[in-house]
């Protein structure tokens, strides 16, 4: 599935929806008033936008996502990787690590990650 492009306050927008989903327009407008200060118009409008895109849907004023933040986490990284890293994942980590003070927690973590990968299990 292709996923939408979320643009940067649109994806502030989707952290508050799928924090609280399902959850009524009226109640995001109120959110979005809170946590970004955004009139109502603007949270409409951005209701809109994205439901056009595939990325909400909004049935009777209930708010719900069709693209989960995983998801749209995921496509922002393929595409930093692809645009900034000519595709190359390790050129991405390295860069990454390179300034970046991991703990062993975070360094065991990802060498959990890697040997699922290794073993099939993604």
């Amino acid at each position: 599935m292709e996923i939408p492009k979320i643009h940067e306050s649109e994806y502030r927008f989707c952290l508050i929806m799928w924090e609280h989903e399902p959850v009524t327009a009226v109640e995001l407008v109120k959110l979005c008033q809170e946590q970004l200060g955004w009139k109502r118009t603007t949270t409409y409008t951005v209701i809109k936008r994205l439901g056009e895109r595939g990325v909400l849907k909004n049935v009777g004023g209930k708010i719900t996502s069709l693209v989960s933040k995983e998801d749209a986490q995921a496509c922002e990284i393929d595409e930093l990787v692809e645009k900034k890293f000519e595709g190359s994942l390790p050129a991405f980590i390295a860069s990454f690590t390179k300034h970046q003070d991991l703990s062993s927690e975070e360094l065991d973590e990802v060498q959990r990650m890697i040997d699922r990968i290794r073993k099939g299990g993604g």
